[in-house]
């Protein structure tokens, strides 16, 4: 009998002890190392976008065995006691439990296809209608404009007068062209010139605005091209995604009584 009841209890240890191995990867000094250890630390090596292969989980599990002993010989050595250790992690609590709170409003807060359809419909409302491809020969006084147009008219080539004369350094270098935008792009005095002419006009006079003297020629007109909205989607729910968790953060700054 007596026999009998130390094998029972040997199978119950050696029972427990499996169950314990199964929950933990190590015991280290006696301490269990819990397997969740492992999962946490494989779950932000693969958001990295680093793939879990059976190597890197063999890394993973030693990297957490090294931790467990480093962390017991510093608590050894008293240097969790430090004040500077209680404010770090202060510090790494907070920061937890923050994203924990970002994560939890996006996800009871979710962006919709209609949210994004909504948003996409104000952004094409606001940047419809039609696009101009125009040129211009910018310089500073308004002899030298007058100048530019005496010799146009005589013939000179607009491209190569803005290669030469213009002082704008971003379109006088590519013959003073603009590329396609819409008039809201430019200031009131250019795009007001530049809409009243008619496919490969030129102004017949010098347009002034804050940057100088304009000789404006238009190349073009076409309704304005933009983005399908499945091309744009990522964009506009990472912008809402940003606008939304900024109102909330100030609304909830708006709230707090901070003395």
């Amino acid at each position: 009998m007596k026999k009998q009841l130390v094998l029972a209890s040997a199978a119950v240890l050696a029972t427990l002890s499996i169950g314990a191995y199964a929950q933990n990867i190590a015991i280290v000094n006696g301490k269990a190392v819990p397997k969740a250890r492992v999962e946490a630390l494989a779950q932000q090596v693969a958001r990295s976008g680093r793939p879990i292969t059976p190597e890197v989980e063999a890394q993973i599990k030693e990297e957490v065995i090294a931790r467990e002993i480093f962390m017991q010989e510093a608590q050894k050595r008293g240097l969790d006691a430090s004040d500077d250790y209680k404010v770090q992690i202060e510090l790494a609590r907070q920061t937890i439990l923050i994203r924990a709170l970002f994560a939890d409003y996006e996800a009871k807060n979710p962006i919709t296809d209609a949210d994004v359809k909504a948003e996409y419909d104000k952004f094409a409302a606001a940047n419809g209608g039609k696009e101009y491809h125009a040129r211009h020969i910018l310089v500073e006084t308004e002899a030298q404009a007058n100048d530019v147009l005496a010799k146009l008219k005589k013939g000179g080539k607009f491209e190569d007068l803005a290669k030469k004369i213009s002082k704008d350094p971003g379109s006088g270098a590519n013959g003073g062209d603009l590329d396609w935008a819409a008039p809201g792009n430019f200031v009131k005095e250019f795009s007001d010139a530049m809409v009243a002419l008619k496919k490969g006009e030129t102004t017949a006079a010098p347009v002034k605005s804050q940057f100088g003297y304009h000789i404006i020629r238009l190349d073009d007109v076409r309704e304005a091209q933009l983005p399908k909205i499945e091309e744009v989607k990522p964009q506009i729910m990472q912008q809402m995604q940003q606008q939304r968790m900024a109102a909330f953060q100030q609304e909830m700054r708006a709230k707090a009584k901070v003395e």
